[in-house]
């Protein structure tokens, strides 16, 4: 019998209804199907999210499934000669169901509310000197965050260790991809000489992907932790990780050095998961976020908008952090960094922002930043501070 793969998903997912006594679920679809209505279940264009139900008694819930508009074969970016700048991330697209000539023009003009004005004060370039004195690396700078000048006009960077090379290629972001280069055993004390200097309350520390080394770069991370809190025992400590692969022992001693804050970005929703992160996996990162919750971590998470995904897609997504235990979420805009990168699909206006953070602050989380210009590490300390109230009250 030809039965396709959605006509088996269906199928389980209806049986599982039953045998489990709900009367609904929420899908994320990651391959491209048609919009179609079929015996109570609905199936958005784009491969977004889904409401299965049951169908009615002696109906059938097999027939006239959604069936899948593109079949293009999976992309193995490692066995593909070279191809023009940014073609795997425009094949990557298609096959999420976005058509990646569709979205904006590099050139055009931002929104207003997009618009970031440049502050180069005292402020700003003192931590720029320190930054250059004690040879570090800023994810701020590396990846061309919008709100540099606001932050560190505030005295507030995120520190990116394990060098400036990250062994991943994914399609947002700017950072260097080059040959990485050997760990730098000083790096640790340096990051924590740089807090001490800034007087910082609350540290952000971040990293390249290093899947060229054993551990990922765990170490490091661990190293810098206790580094900061033997120059800076009342500083807050918070780490922005990559997924280590899901290596259990690499991420047990991130979790041992017992961040104040462990983040992991699952960056987008499920559809676009292969053309956004190549090297990463929509399961795994909630895996690595539910197990930094059972480690008894607080928890962060963040998403990025503008990339051809759906609102029903991105609440489901929100959805799916509240349900792993993640405490504090991040949602900002997309900002395109280079003609080889994901293109804009569109802006999200700031009311459609506001009205997805109301959304996730209903799901339950502790802290909820949601505007055009939020980033990852964006009011991080006041995040935080905000997140630990409701939290502790709830011991």
């Amino acid at each position: 019998i030809d039965v396709t793969m959605s006509t088996v998903v269906e199928a389980v997912t209806l049986r599982s209804l039953g045998a489990f006594g709900h009367e609904s679920v929420d899908s994320q679809q990651v391959a491209f199907s048609r919009s179609r209505t079929s015996r109570g279940v609905r199936t958005l264009q784009g491969g977004s999210a889904q409401d299965h139900r049951l169908p009615d008694a002696g109906s059938s819930c097999t027939d006239d499934t959604a069936q899948v508009a593109n079949k293009v074969a999976y992309l193995d970016q490692t066995k593909i000669p070279a191809v023009a700048p940014g073609e795997r991330v425009r094949v990557r697209l298609r096959q999420a169901g976005v058509d990646p000539g569709a979205g904006l023009p590099i050139s055009s003009r931002k929104p207003e509310w997009l618009r970031v004005p440049a502050r180069m004060g005292e402020d700003f370039l003192g931590l720029r000197h320190t930054m250059r004195d004690l040879n570090l690396v800023t994810v701020c700078e590396e990846a061309g965050c919008p709100n540099i000048f606001e932050c560190w006009a505030d005295g507030t960077a995120t520190f990116m260790i394990n060098g400036e090379r990250c062994t991943r290629a994914c399609g947002f972001c700017k950072v260097d991809t080059r040959l990485p280069l050997p760990l730098d055993d000083t790096e640790p004390e340096r990051v924590a000489e740089a807090v001490e200097r800034m007087g910082l309350a609350h540290a952000v520390v971040t990293a390249v992907a290093r899947d060229d080394i054993a551990d990922g770069g765990a170490g490091a991370f661990a190293e810098t932790v206790r580094a900061i809190r033997n120059r800076c025992p009342g500083t807050t400590v918070e780490l922005l990780i990559s997924d280590c692969r899901g290596s259990e022992p690499a991420l047990d001693v991130i979790f041992a050095a017992r961040p104040d804050v462990l983040n992991h970005n699952l960056e987008t929703v499920a559809r676009l998961q292969r053309a956004v992160r190549p090297s990463a996996g929509y399961a795994r990162s909630l895996a690595v976020l539910a197990r930094a919750k059972r480690s008894g971590l607080t928890t962060k998470s963040g998403l990025i908008l503008g990339m051809g995904e759906t609102e029903p897609e991105v609440l489901g997504a929100l959805g799916d952090l509240r349900a792993v235990g993640v405490d504090i979420v991040t949602i900002g805009q997309y900002l395109r960094p280079s003609e080889t990168h994901i293109p804009v699909a569109r802006w999200w206006a700031p009311e459609e922002i506001d009205a997805v953070g109301d959304a996730a602050r209903e799901m339950g989380f502790a802290h909820v930043q949601a505007s055009p210009l939020t980033r990852s590490s964006y009011h991080a300390r006041a995040a935080a501070a905000h997140a630990a109230m409701p939290l502790l009250a709830g011991r």
